[in-house]
């Protein structure tokens, strides 16, 4: 069995328990999947397969709630469960769209969507049983597939824009949503505190992955990382990057000296 097709199968797939349970069964047969990198598949009509909830709508336009209600904290669940939906299609792309990269980078990327699937389970699990809510209850908006759509032609521009700068934010921003349920106090929202840490320890990793990759892209086309990241923002309209930003986090997932002191350069937006 070759896993860049399996993984475009699973990417397809529009149920949501089956594409967990597709994803499940990758990482179960993990050991005896083969490669080929070689291999160019053919992009289906319409990618990502995804459940007809919840509705996508334009980021500005999502509600802002409080998170001293129960509903705040259940729509602030839902919008890090659809992130975490997200990552696991972001990463199962990877694995089937980009051919000819060595063995290592196909398995990193399915470690990533494992680990995605397991953060979406503890999320749900959460916001099924703690808060009355599923999956699609509350409206999302659809700026990681986005991104996702205009770097699929260049590998180099994926890697520096989705795992090394959209996932990247999530270091960022996990304490600050921590911080603000601590405050809250409640049972559910110190639990969703636990969640948040395994998710954070694991988002690490795949930030890492990201700037693995993107260096080694970067090394074979004889580009230069921080000028090319920059350029690259430039070309692909990324978002700019705002403070405070989790330095010992980005630190871990290998972001350079160079790179944290060009966060706070205009030309890093």
């Amino acid at each position: 069995m070759d896993l860049r097709p399996l993984a475009l199968q699973a990417l397809c797939e529009a149920d949501l328990e089956q594409k967990l349970a597709q994803v499940a069964a990758l990482k179960a047969q993990a050991a005896a999947l083969s490669i080929a990198p070689e291999s160019l598949l053919p992009e289906p009509a319409a990618l990502p397969g995804r459940p007809a909830r919840p509705a996508l709508i334009d980021p500005a336009k999502v509600p802002q709630r409080s998170v001293h209600t129960p509903e705040g904290r259940a729509a602030l669940i839902h919008a890090v469960c659809h992130i975490e939906f997200n990552a696991i299609n972001l990463a199962l792309d990877a694995i089937w769209r980009f051919a000819d990269m060595p063995e290592d980078f196909y398995r990193d990327w399915l470690r990533v969507a494992i680990e995605e699937a397991y953060h979406f389970k503890l999320l749900h699990e959460h916001l099924r049983m703690q808060l009355g809510h599923a999956y699609g209850d509350f409206p999302a908006h659809d700026g990681l597939w986005a991104m996702c759509e205009k770097t699929k032609d260049d590998i180099t521009a994926r890697m520096a824009l989705v795992p090394r700068t959209l996932e990247a934010r999530g270091l960022d921003a996990t304490p600050l949503i921590q911080n603000k349920l601590r405050a809250v106090g409640t049972p559910d929202a110190l639990a969703a505190c636990d969640i948040l840490d395994v998710i954070l320890r694991d988002e690490i990793g795949h930030v890492a992955i990201g700037n693995r990759w993107y260096g080694w892209l970067c090394e074979r086309q004889s580009l230069e990382p921080v000028a090319h990241y920059r350029a690259l923002v430039r070309q692909y309209g990324a978002p700019r990057l705002k403070g405070p930003f989790n330095t010992a986090a980005r630190q871990q997932a290998g972001f350079s000296a160079e790179e944290l002191a060009a966060l706070t350069e205009p030309a890093a937006s």
